[in-house]
């Protein structure tokens, strides 16, 4: 199994962390999206998207986070990244589409690549676009966990997965969390698993030194 992967993308950080999760060995292969490595044929051929995570079964190859992450949570269900009863992973669920659909595609590299080269706008706005809908996202976000230690409760969910590595992302762009205060002791109950810790952009075998 391969997964094609960058270590800064939050969309492959929510997948290594449930391949670890679920203790699937796999090979990472690194795209470089600075460099832009996902327009490149030979990605092209793996991805016809050309966008990060790819993982490759063998033949078959899966795209798209959370289509990867529900194949993996169906083909390898121990642990669950869904609670049991379906109230709650309506819950888990909803956190999980704040990230994926509202702060990660307005903040993703290539709208702020479009903000910046193609509208004219300066760094400045960039980053106050990029903070405006982490903010967005988060104040809803602190107001629907329920931390016991993870977002809801004593089980890691889907919602662990795409919470922590926005998390990353916020820091890296020196967002300021104190408004957030159960955000971020879920983020720091997560990084005491070596899961998450091993997932970590900074562990990955192409992170920037």
């Amino acid at each position: 199994m391969k997964l094609y992967t960058y270590f800064r993308s939050s969309a492959a950080y929510r997948v290594r962390i449930a391949l670890n999760m679920k203790n699937v060995p796999y090979e990472s292969v690194p795209v470089n999206l600075l460099e832009g490595e996902q327009r490149e044929a030979a990605f092209g051929a793996v991805n016809p998207q050309r966008r990060l995570p790819a993982l490759d079964l063998g033949g078959p190859v899966l795209i798209q986070s959370p289509a990867i992450l529900e194949y993996l949570d169906e083909v390898y269900p121990d642990p669950p990244l869904l609670p049991a009863d379906a109230l709650n992973r309506a819950k888990v669920r909803a956190v999980a589409a704040i990230v994926g659909c509202d702060i990660h595609p307005l903040n993703n590299l290539g709208p702020l690549r479009y903000l910046k080269r193609t509208l004219g706008h300066d760094q400045a706005a960039v980053d106050a676009w990029y903070a405006h809908w982490v903010r967005d996202g988060f104040d809803a976000i602190e107001a629907l966990i329920e931390p016991g230690p993870y977002a809801f409760c004593t089980q890691v969910t889907l919602a662990d997965l795409y919470l922590v590595p926005q998390v990353s992302n916020a820091r890296r762009f020196n967002i300021p969390l104190d408004a957030y205060p159960k955000i971020l002791a879920v983020d720091a109950a997560c990084a005491e698993l070596p899961a998450f810790q091993d997932a970590a952009p900074e562990r990955q075998p192409d992170a920037v030194r």
